[in-house]
């Protein structure tokens, strides 16, 4: 069997890495496994170990993926891009945060993918302070609560199984953020390329 280029080795990696993100989101940590998802990404499950060191390296790996995916687009649109339907129905292409945050809370407390995920948050935590007035005291712990009502909703409306119940819940917390109506969309975006 002919080997693979270095090239295509990397392509191969990078495809893994992007299916993976998508699946975890969809599925979560563990309602995916790697079989799955070389299947997908169009490779053989003997491949694996040969780009990642284990199922958990490539759940790193793919969640910053998925970070960086989700921070494109304008950051005047996060509070409406982030609390829509459009949001909910695609936890696939979504803010990995919302979709696999009762995932991480169950992983070990030095799991690569919990310690990346706390940066994800933090990061979210920025994008949402920039978006806070600068004139609100106590700024930090607002930036918090804006987070939690954000992640906190999308997960809620994805739980539920009543689509009315569902944009309930997005618009009350749209309201009490202060953002107007969703903008309609395909995929969620949360903020600037950085």
């Amino acid at each position: 069997m002919p080997r693979v280029s270095q090239e295509q080795a990397k392509l191969n990696r990078q495809r893994v890495v992007e299916v993976a993100a998508t699946l975890f989101r969809e599925r979560g940590l563990h309602g995916v496994g790697v079989a799955d998802i070389m299947g997908a990404a169009g490779l053989t499950h003997g491949g694996f170990y040969g780009q990642f060191a284990n199922k958990e390296a490539l759940a790193a790996e793919a969640f910053d993926t998925a970070l960086v995916n989700n921070r494109r687009g304008p950051s005047d649109s996060l509070v409406s891009n982030y609390l829509s339907l459009a949001h909910v129905r695609a936890p696939g292409v979504g803010c990995p945060i919302a979709a696999l945050a009762t995932d991480v809370a169950r992983e070990a407390p030095d799991s690569p993918v919990r310690s990346r995920f706390t940066h994800g948050v933090r990061g979210l935590a920025a994008l949402v302070a920039e978006a806070v007035p600068r004139t609100v005291k106590r700024k930090r712990e607002r930036t918090l609560s804006s987070l939690a009502t954000l992640v906190g909703a999308v997960v809620l409306a994805r739980a539920v199984d009543d689509e009315a119940l569902a944009e309930e819940i997005l618009s009350a917390a749209r309201a009490s953020l202060g953002s107007g109506a969703p903008e309609t969309q395909t995929a969620m975006s949360l903020s600037n390329d950085g």
